[in-house]
């Protein structure tokens, strides 16, 4: 994707890095704090990012799978060599070992690119996993490889991916000689992230963005929710060129819709603020953009049958009969695309492959398009959750379009606590001083375990936002209310394991009984809870089986042992 980065961009990130690691930090115990801003900057760009090419919402799984020597010096005073190996996360829904080499800049210099050497650099720790040894490696590392060669000794097919991560304006050119035998030789797939994609991740309130449009009657229908309403929405056939005009960030051509030279569209490029509303995050790469763009090579004047269509929705519709009434100028006003991010990412990414793919191939595409005349959010927010539930999203990203996690996310911002619907966010107001950051998932989950299921808060969490959802956020189980003091005692309780002997494993499991048992035994402190949670945990030998606390804590027979043991009832 042809794109470019500038000074600002720079400056942007490092902010948003910056408060990123400062709110983790509120919640994490580092046993030396980072000094200067740039080391800050530094860690929280780890986090950042691995947030997001990870999908990953809970902050402490990712402290977690951070290797490098640095981070872990600070946050645990243990210093491990690295092996040029930053993060590793293993994705068990997408069956991929995913390896990370990040290059934090302290200052931007226009043009500067990408080393191909840290690649290289990191083979010494690939060459371990691929020859199924851990010898020689320390601390989270060490396990952390074991871990993944026991992935790639199962029956599972398993795929090895290096991110190459930089906040440099210009990225390798994984196609050049040295990467491709790289690849080859490891089988491995190399992925640069440079600034100009770590800004498209960047959620920046977008000023409102207008366009215009013609289109012939025969490739428009009009709807209204009843006779008498004059708030129309509309379904149209547009042809892809238009689409990419409406979508550019050139302000004049969005709204010259009798563009007849589309060759003038071929150098330009995405306004990713109509996006700013997408329930999807950055997607770095996936087999349904691949196959948006073989459909546009080999087949465009059928990319109408093949594709799924977008939808738009727009604060104000304004639309006009002209030409005879054979056509129909339509004018939408502050819009935004909920549905088809996809699709449209990859149309800008197939403009920007060659200048020739705008003639040769997208002025011959069509794709159905809906445009929506919705001003009042909650019906903006559920066009997007039911537009989007027909195709593979998560039951989270789903969910985070509701009106009650709105209102939730409103809420707390009163109270200076981030609930985070959305990877990389930093809060409602950029001059607010927040003292928390938590995860609609990470909420979920305690929510599950006060109402009496820490044993399936961790291991049954994909159906927290799914068959259990209307449940667990019903009025019936969940105050709205309380929801500030619950987290409040949340990072309490971290805190206090945080404080607690070396000896004692910190287990965020452990906070979910923790929870649990400080609503139903209210004469316990929090560390009383602690000490009555590891003492029957030492206890609990099922079968005379020998199981680590986490292996433990997720049986339905360790719950009714502690409550047995601390007389609690069902």
């Amino acid at each position: 994707m042809s794109a470019v980065a500038s000074l600002n961009d720079f400056k942007l990130l490092n902010i948003k890095c910056k408060k990123y690691f400062e709110l983790y930090s509120k919640g994490a115990s580092f046993i030396k704090s980072p000094q200067t801003d740039k080391l800050k900057e530094r860690f929280g760009f780890y986090l950042f990012m691995l947030e997001n090419l990870c999908d990953e919402k809970d902050l402490d799984r990712i402290s977690d799978i951070i290797t490098d020597t640095e981070y872990n010096a600070y946050l645990t005073d243990e210093r491990y060599n690295d092996q040029g190996i930053d993060a590793l996360y293993i994705n068990e829904e997408n069956k991929e070992i995913m390896l990370f080499n990040f290059k934090f800049r302290e200052t931007f210099k226009l043009g500067q690119k990408q080393s191909e050497n840290d690649a290289f650099v990191s083979t010494k720790l690939v060459n371990c996993i691929l020859n199924g040894s851990s010898e020689g490696l320390q601390g989270k590392l060490k396990s952390l490889v074991e871990a993944a060669i026991g992935k790639l000794n199962s029956n599972d097919v398993w795929k090895t991916s290096l991110y190459m991560i930089s906040n440099e304006p210009v990225s390798i050119n994984v196609d050049e000689t040295a990467i491709e035998q790289l690849k080859d030789f490891y089988e491995m797939e190399v992925i640069s992230v440079c600034l100009p994609h770590i800004k498209t991740m960047m959620s920046l309130r977008p000023n409102p963005i207008v366009a215009e449009l013609i289109i012939d009657n025969d490739a428009l229908m009009s709807y209204s929710e009843n006779s008498i309403s004059t708030s129309k929405s509309y379904i149209i056939r547009l042809n892809a060129a238009d689409i990419i005009r409406i979508t550019c960030k050139n302000l004049e051509l969005r709204n010259n819709y009798n563009c007849e030279n589309v060759e003038l569209l071929a150098k330009e490029r995405i306004d990713y603020g109509v996006l700013f509303d997408n329930v999807r995050g950055f997607v770095q790469k996936s087999k349904y953009n691949e196959a948006i763009a073989k459909s546009l090579r080999e087949e465009p004047s059928k990319f109408f049958m093949y594709n799924n269509g977008m939808t738009i929705v727009t604060k104000d519709i304004k639309a006009e009969p002209v030409n005879g009434n054979k056509k129909i100028r339509i004018t939408i006003n502050d819009f935004q695309v909920l549905n088809g991010g996809q699709t449209l990412r990859t149309l800008h990414n197939f403009n920007a492959q060659s200048e020739t793919n705008i003639t040769d191939y997208l002025s011959k595409s069509e794709v159905l398009v809906r445009i929506f005349n919705a001003s009042n959010s909650d019906a903006v927010n559920k066009i997007a959750e039911y537009t989007n539930s027909q195709n593979s999203i998560s039951n989270v990203d789903l969910k985070s379009l509701s009106t009650l996690q709105i209102q939730l996310e409103q809420l707390l911002d009163e109270h200076n606590i981030i609930y985070s619907r959305k990877n990389g966010d930093t809060g409602m107001n950029d001059q607010k001083e927040y003292r928390y950051k938590i995860s609609m998932e990470q909420f979920g989950q305690i929510l599950f375990a006060i109402q009496g299921n820490p044993e399936k808060s961790s291991n049954q969490k994909q159906h927290i936002f799914g068959k259990y959802y209307d449940e667990i956020f019903s009025e019936k189980n969940f105050n709205i209310s309380e929801a500030p003091s619950i987290i409040e005692s949340y990072f309490e309780i971290k805190k206090s394991y945080d404080s607690a002997v070396e000896t004692l494993q910190k287990i965020e499991q452990k906070v979910f009984y923790i929870l649990y048992m400080y609503k139903v035994l209210p004469d316990l402190d929090y560390q009383q809870c602690i000490d009555e949670l590891e003492r029957v945990l030492a206890l609990f030998e099922p079968n005379n089986k020998t199981l680590t606390d986490a292996r433990k804590m997720i049986q339905v027979r360790f719950k009714d042992f502690l409550n047995s043991e601390l007389q609690i009832s069902n």
